[in-house]
């Protein structure tokens, strides 16, 4: 593991306003909305991640989980804070987000390797192996739209993990195909880890997060609540938990 950090949050915060539908959201566009309903995302948090470090993110829905993925891969911006991300990231989150339908697999692989930045020498090099971990056959040749979603997703996920990235972000993607497919899916991650790439891994399972992740960082309303060994992590989340249900009965 490297003493540089790879991944910085530092005092970081992200609202969200919430629309009561569609209409109130393109209005928005034009007109500054009063009194508006909003949602802190997330909260002041700080916090450094190492290379080579496997990293859980643990917390219930709406503690800001995905809205903190999606900033380390920059879909969404903050706004407060610093955020510093020193690599190349792959995120195993929306697998089939950026395809083009009309494009046959083939192609698809390219256009996802120029959104990521990737040059065609290097493309070339990884689209066999691409192909290969999708096992799509003579579908790889095939128009996107003549997918089902489990083919696109393979594709996905097929493209993410083989690009050899600086930091991989998963978000429970690993219900990819069948069994074997996902056992297979698991063990690339492995791999993945194995050979150094920084891991950030949100999931619901506890076992899951307990096989992947040393340390552990558990979100709560936006805030950071505890970030240390994931066994103490989960320990933490799991009390609170207990908690909230022993007041709900009084």
């Amino acid at each position: 593991m490297d003493n540089k950090p790879i991944i910085t949050f530092k005092d970081v915060s992200k609202t969200y306003i919430l629309y009561k539908n569609d209409q109130a959201r393109f209005k928005a566009l034009f007109f500054k909305p009063r009194n508006p309903k909003t949602n802190k995302a997330l909260n002041k948090v700080s916090f450094e991640i190492y290379r080579g470090e496997s990293v859980g993110i643990v917390g219930d829905n709406g503690a800001g989980k995905s809205t903190l993925l999606k900033m380390i891969t920059g879909v969404a911006f903050p706004d407060e804070g610093d955020i510093i991300v020193d690599g190349k990231v792959a995120a195993l989150l929306e697998l089939t987000a950026g395809f083009s339908l009309e494009m046959t697999g083939r192609e698809n692989i390219y256009l996802k390797g120029y959104i990521l930045g990737l040059e065609d020498e290097y493309i070339k090099e990884i689209e066999e192996k691409i192909i290969e971990f999708a096992e799509l056959g003579d579908y790889i040749d095939q128009p996107v739209r003549t997918y089902s979603s489990g083919m696109k997703m393979r594709l996905g996920f097929a493209i993410n993990v083989n690009i050899e990235p600086d930091v991989l972000v998963v978000d429970e993607a690993l219900a990819v195909g069948d069994a074997s497919f996902k056992k297979k899916c698991k063990e690339k991650i492995k791999d993945i880890i194995s050979a150094g790439t920084t891991v950030l891994y949100v999931s619901h399972s506890a076992d899951s997060v307990k096989e992947i992740c040393p340390r552990s960082i558990y979100l709560r309303k936006g805030t950071v609540i505890f970030d240390g060994p994931t066994e103490e992590t989960l320990k933490v989340y799991h009390d609170y938990k207990e908690s909230q249900k022993k007041a709900k009965k009084k």
